[in-house]
């Protein structure tokens, strides 16, 4: 399997080169989204954990990108690694708080999180730094050597990362650690009878849901050149847990179909006019949840094995 993930990043690398960018830089966008999206199934698929709080982690991600951009000397580049630690503290932090709690307790905690985001953006003693109600702006990164447009640079650096998040990813979930976050999603109870700190490591997984999150927020401010309050609101933590659980939320296959589920199947609903588009999507959607419990990922898994059988 690992050869056929390596072969399908190197066929979509080679196929950008066959599209226009602005085709390209669709694509683009829906990595953007199946980065975030494998956070999002290690943090409630693997270790079972829930979370409203999402968008202001991609909003740690993208300011921290805007303020090294407007406020400091250093290459842009260097939000690459700077946003996912910023993501990982904010999330273990979060995780520290809530991770001791019910599921009812985490969805309240990450939400009031994801909705005093947006406030502390226009906090006044900060605002000089986030830039308050009108946000930052930011250029891309220089493509290296200048070889590649923008669009194509940026498809090629966000895939060559998805690839290498849904390796670690992978090899988490199959590690001893992914079997011991695997535990304590089943039964929390038996989990630490058996020596596992529930707590730190479901703190651990939230740092980590963190860090993919602001990663993926990063890049998108990078592709749209701005950040702001606004940006960042509660319906985008809603969006990414319907794209974790039409992918498939036990498997970062599921990410990837997810990514591109919330990227284009907006386009094929909005062809029916704005009248309607809104409620055909709320409508496919449920039915999606309803017919596929398992997700995408889960229901092709599913009709593969039938198929082998046969």
């Amino acid at each position: 399997m690992r050869t056929v993930w390596t072969m399908g990043f190197v066929a979509a690398a080679a196929l950008s080169f066959c599209f226009p960018d602005y085709i390209v830089f669709r694509f683009t966008l829906a990595a953007i989204w199946a980065i975030a999206l494998v956070g999002l199934v290690i943090l409630c698929g693997i270790s079972g954990q829930f979370s409203f709080a999402q968008a202001a982690l991609f909003g740690i991600g993208g300011y921290t990108a805007a303020i090294l951009a407007a406020h400091t000397p250093l290459s842009l580049y260097w939000a690459l690694a700077l946003a996912p630690l910023a993501g990982y503290a904010a999330g273990y932090g979060l995780g520290r708080i809530a991770g001791g709690h019910s599921l009812w307790t985490q969805a309240l905690v990450s939400y009031a999180f994801a909705i005093a985001f947006p406030q502390l953006l226009r906090w006044r003693p900060i605002e000089r730094w986030t830039g308050g109600v009108q946000g930052l702006y930011l250029d891309f990164p220089t493509p290296p050597g200048g070889l590649l447009s923008n669009d194509r640079w940026g498809f090629l650096m966000t895939l060559a990362l998805l690839a290498a998040g849904v390796w670690l990813a992978d090899n988490l979930i199959r590690s001893r650690s992914g079997r011991a976050l695997m535990a304590v999603r089943d039964h929390d109870l038996a989990a630490s009878a058996q020596g596992i700190r529930v707590v730190q490591i479901r703190a651990t997984a939230s740092g980590l849901a963190g860090a993919y999150i602001a990663l993926a927020g990063c890049l998108q401010a990078f592709q749209f050149g701005f950040v702001g309050p606004t940006s960042y609101n509660f319906a985008l933590s809603v969006q990414m847990l319907f794209g974790l659980v039409i992918g498939g939320m036990h498997s970062v296959a599921g990410a990837i179909l997810g990514g591109l589920f919330l990227q284009f199947f907006p386009d094929l609903v909005a062809s029916f006019g704005k009248g309607l588009s809104a409620l055909l999507y709320a409508v496919l959607l449920i039915a999606a949840i309803v017919a596929m419990p398992a997700g995408l990922a889960g229901t092709l898994g599913r009709l593969a094995a039938r198929l082998r059988r046969q």
